[in-house]
């Protein structure tokens, strides 16, 4: 089996910014039968992020502004077609690992700025799927191979705020979670009723329900806190009760607050909190709300907030760590070593090659730690994470809202895994949740 032709072109994520899809074709005799010969190809979009880490691997783009804004990736797509493909077309490799170790090693920077992240990971995606179609696997069966899969419980996002929409509120996602369900079929349908009605109020109460990149609604609202009561309200008009059939998910993304060491709401009242009286604020929500699950409670930079939030709050509810781990292994093992949060986010481009990401998952298992799998802002069609979430048994994954095509494929993708699946699959449920 070998590597016959990698290929890559500019294309476009779900905000209309160019991004990376990268083609992997393999040929070869099957089980060693040289009378069976397979061609096979595997195709890979990577997603974008608007709301960044700072140790994000580096997404390479090209600065040109006259095409694109400056956001072009013909570079990326070059380095794909121009050096990766030169040095990888005709080799074979024993394993997904071996084949990321080549891309790493032709990049040969710690953060991908050479080659560019989207284009490694454009190429290390493409040739799993191509893998899994000469192997006739399904992705999530190559990348893990398991007796029983779990279905995760989808934490849609139902109201955008922050960097993700251009209304008045300060936190970037308030998510839902329908975990009291037999299947992830039942639970999506359960979310999209809780969607439905959720518009349903936000236009009653003369609010506007244009959606925000993720699919939730954006509406200007009287406060923070507002978000929450609105969608709780929507709970119980879709017939369901709160904390017991849905829960909150909440990723406020505070890293875009942090301005001067202390936490500025910029799109309401202007006022600031210290990470000490963020932690209040936090602690006070989760008395008052069905909150399950904390993303990104303090910010990437503030590592003795992060410890004493985890301090006060970890044995309470799913601490997760987005920004500050940035899906890295070595900084996520800081992080375990000093005490910082109880599960971490996965996104594959924050790294940039998917044994990396397998790898990072891997580490927070045995660590004790969850997996909270996650697009982006700037998503695709690409269906890699359905697949990933699956394989990895994380339980839960975020995708989006309950609406927009590069979100809904996602859980499309989850419904075809389940039905495929059968009596070998499990839904996850209220246990996925840390200390729940």
């Amino acid at each position: 089996m070998k590597i016959t032709k990698i290929h890559a072109r500019e294309v476009l994520d779900s905000r209309g910014n160019p991004t990376v899809e990268a083609e992997v074709n393999i040929e070869g005799s099957f089980n060693g039968d040289s009378s069976i010969v397979r061609n096979v190809k595997g195709r890979a979009i990577v997603p974008s992020g608007a709301s960044t880490g700072e140790r994000e691997a580096v997404e390479l783009r090209d600065g040109d502004k006259k095409r694109y804004n400056g956001k072009g990736v013909l570079k990326a797509v070059s380095n794909v077609n121009d050096i990766i493909a030169k040095a990888l077309e005709e080799k074979s490799f024993a394993s997904q690992a071996k084949l990321d170790e080549a891309l790493l090693q032709l990049d040969g920077t710690p953060n991908k700025e050479k080659l560019g992240a989207n284009a490694l990971l454009a190429v290390s995606m493409a040739y799993a799927k191509s893998m899994a179609a000469y192997n006739k696997e399904p992705l999530y069966q190559y990348l893990y191979k398991r007796d029983i899969y779990t279905l995760p419980v989808p934490c849609m996002n139902v109201i955008n705020g922050g960097k993700h929409a251009d209304n008045n509120v300060d936190f970037q996602e308030f998510m839902i979670a329908p975990h009291n369900a037999v299947s992830f079929k039942e639970a999506i349908r359960m979310g999209e009723e809780t969607f439905h009605a959720l518009k349903s109020i936000l236009n009653s109460k003369g609010y506007f329900t244009g959606v925000g990149d993720e699919g939730g609604f954006a509406p200007n609202l009287k406060s923070n806190e507002e978000a929450v009561e609105v969608i709780l309200e929507a709970i119980r008009k879709a017939g369901y009760e709160a904390g017991k059939d849905i829960s909150l998910c909440l990723d406020p993304a505070t890293s875009e607050m942090w301005q001067d060491g202390k936490y500025v709401f910029f799109k309401s009242d202007k006022s600031s909190k210290t990470s000490e009286e963020m932690i209040v604020l936090w602690g006070s929500w989760l008395k008052q709300y069905p909150i399950v699950l904390l993303e990104d409670g303090l910010g990437e930079n503030d590592w003795d907030g992060w410890q004493l939030m985890t301090k006060e709050l970890g044995n309470k509810i799913e601490l997760v760590g987005d920004d500050i781990f940035c899906t890295n292994p070595a900084i996520l093992q800081k992080g375990i070593d000093e005490g910082v949060a109880n599960s971490v986010l996965i996104k594959l481009n924050q790294i940039g090659t998917v044994t990396e990401t397998l790898q990072t998952i891997d580490l927070a298992y045995k660590n004790n730690y969850n997996c909270f799998i996650s697009h982006r802002s700037g998503e695709t069609e690409d269906t890699t994470i359905a697949d990933l979430t699956v394989a990895s048994g994380a339980g839960h994954l975020k995708t989006g809202s309950g609406c927009r095509g590069e979100r809904i494929a996602k859980f499309n993708q989850l419904l075809r895994i389940e039905e495929e699946l059968g009596d070998k699959a499990t839904f996850a449920g209220i246990k996925t949740f840390k200390n729940q």
